[in-house]
């Protein structure tokens, strides 16, 4: 294995390359062509030749991501017009998704009309994720952004709340409970966290990381699953049987982030765990790169390769080389290389700032518009890399 040094000098090459991919090509992209010119809403997709589809409904997930992505753009350094195009978005956002319940709704059009108020807990938490760092970005209107978030989870408590941990998916209960939205609302209370939103969000945090710890991460196999009956035990059926190497990734990097607040080492070696799992079958000997799905037994599942896995491979090893030393953190940074590499091949062949979404197992990617809900991922993960790097010189 190479050293420790040559490890990071490639980090920091890798950083500085995604950097600029971020500043020169994919933030100047979709705060332009990514936005509906009449709204300032962003759009679900970009086709392969730079036209933004800017007629398509707007989801739920979409706004608050992209939110996000402009936002921790600005943090980063970009000096485009990330404040303009954000506030913009926030104010539409605000004025077409937010129900009279105090809920985000599924799906809205393009003129702001709701199509869809269905309730979405996975929404819910995207929502409350955009808001926290929108506070962060704008502390002038910190308090407009608090009193929509402190609503939304009033509503969660009063109406979703599930009798033993977490929320339900709706009401009446139905099954499955999913693991994904409550790993995004551990995120979103983490990020109230950090800007000091009080103890409801660390509560939170805690509800959540003990439901991981307790049911959703299997106690003799260290797995993280999808899918819950109401008493939060693994489904019966064959959705219990899915893992998502994606999803332990991202999981890991979660539980190490609470870990370090918590002082927790259990919720430490649960993160090593589901990290070492997603490695072992989660990564496509062929192709390098991690799958979408897997079984629990770690037969073959869905062998498509989606880009944000890619970037939960990159978070979780750079989260957990800071955790370690030696030989041992030696690996992680291999490994984030590894998880670096990986992403290159869904940017590689495509317009400056686009991507390509699916990787089939025959090698050959799917052709079609670069969806905007890929970006959060994406930017989250060049976030996680240039900071690691930064606070690693900063340390030496």
């Amino acid at each position: 294995m190479r050293s420790e040094t040559m490890l990071l000098a490639d980090l920091e090459t890798a950083a500085e390359r995604w950097r600029d991919w971020l500043f020169t090509k994919a933030l100047p992209l979709w705060t332009q062509a990514g936005r509906d010119p009449a709204s300032g809403a962003f759009i679900e997709a970009i086709s392969l030749d730079g036209a933004g589809l800017v007629d398509k409904p707007r989801r739920g997930r979409v706004q608050p991501r992209q939110i996000y992505s402009v936002l921790e753009g600005g943090r980063l350094g970009w000096d485009g017009p990330w404040r303009a195009a954000a506030l913009q978005a926030l104010d539409w956002y605000l004025a077409s998704f937010v129900l009279p319940d105090g809920s985000f709704a599924d799906l809205v059009a393009p003129d702001g009309k709701v199509l869809d108020p269905a309730f979405d807990l996975y929404n819910q938490a995207f929502g409350l994720f955009s808001l926290a760092n929108a506070a962060r970005a704008f502390p002038e209107q910190r308090a407009r952004f608090e009193t929509v978030a402190r609503t939304c989870l009033a509503r969660l408590e009063e109406t979703y709340r599930h009798p033993q941990a977490g929320f339900e998916e709706a009401v009446p209960p139905v099954e499955p409970l999913r693991a994904n939205p409550h790993m995004h609302l551990l995120e979103a209370a983490l990020a109230w966290e950090e800007v000091g939103g009080g103890e409801v969000w660390s509560r939170l945090s805690d509800e959540i990381m003990e439901l991981a710890l307790s049911r959703l991460i299997d106690g003799s196999t260290g797995m993280l699953h999808e899918f819950f009956d109401h008493d939060w035990q693994v489904m019966p059926d064959d959705s219990g049987r899915q893992i998502e190497p994606g999803h332990q990734f991202e999981w890991a990097w979660l539980a190490l982030r609470w870990a370090r607040l918590r002082g927790r080492a259990d919720a430490a070696i649960a993160a090593r765990r589901l990290f070492a799992l997603g490695l072992y079958r989660g990564i496509c000997p062929t192709r390098k790169v991690a799958v979408l799905e897997i079984n629990a037994d770690f037969s073959p599942r869905q062998p498509v390769a989606r880009l944000w896995a890619q970037t939960e491979w990159i978070k979780a090893a750079i989260e957990l080389a800071d955790w370690s030393s030696g030989v041992e953190r030696a690996y992680y940074l291999s490994s984030a290389l590894d998880g670096a590499a990986a992403l290159e091949r869904f940017v590689e062949g495509v317009s400056d700032g686009l991507w390509l979404d699916k990787y089939e197992a025959d090698g050959t990617f799917v052709a079609e518009p670069a969806p905007a809900s890929s970006f959060y991922h994406i930017v989250c993960g060049i976030s996680v890399l240039m900071q690691g790097i930064a606070s690693r010189d900063r340390a030496a």
